[in-house]
């Protein structure tokens, strides 16, 4: 929740997609369902798939990944990744933009985690 708020005011961010965030347009139904919000966030970084490959290239203790199951924090960039081979258009209809990336945050320390989300987005 930390990193998703973070994430969620940092001016270089598009948007975030949390349940745990009262924006989110199924909060209300989340927090019925759930007994927390989880560790997956994803958000949107500017200047489409160029500005998502480069934040992820930045980032230093977050590892990009295409499994996001593991302990530690990691990090795929659907455009460059797991939905290359889907034509833009088909993407954007599906909300995957070029800039989205999928975030499943570890047990690091979200301090540290903000740290190393800042320095890429510099």
């Amino acid at each position: 929740m930390i990193v998703a708020s973070h994430l969620a005011s940092h001016p270089r961010v598009i948007a975030v997609n949390y349940p745990g965030l009262p924006s989110h347009p199924q909060h209300d139904l989340a927090k019925k369902q759930m007994r927390g919000f989880g560790g997956m966030i994803s958000f949107e970084v500017m200047h489409g798939k160029d500005g998502g490959k480069i934040f992820v290239e930045r980032l230093k203790l977050i590892s990009l990944a295409v499994s996001l199951g593991g302990v530690e924090s990691l990090i795929e960039h659907a455009a460059s990744m797991t939905h290359t081979m889907v034509d833009a258009e088909e993407r954007r209809k599906a909300g995957i933009s070029d800039g989205l990336l999928r975030l499943s945050v570890g047990l690091e320390d979200a301090q540290d985690l903000i740290q190393d989300l800042d320095q890429a987005l510099a």
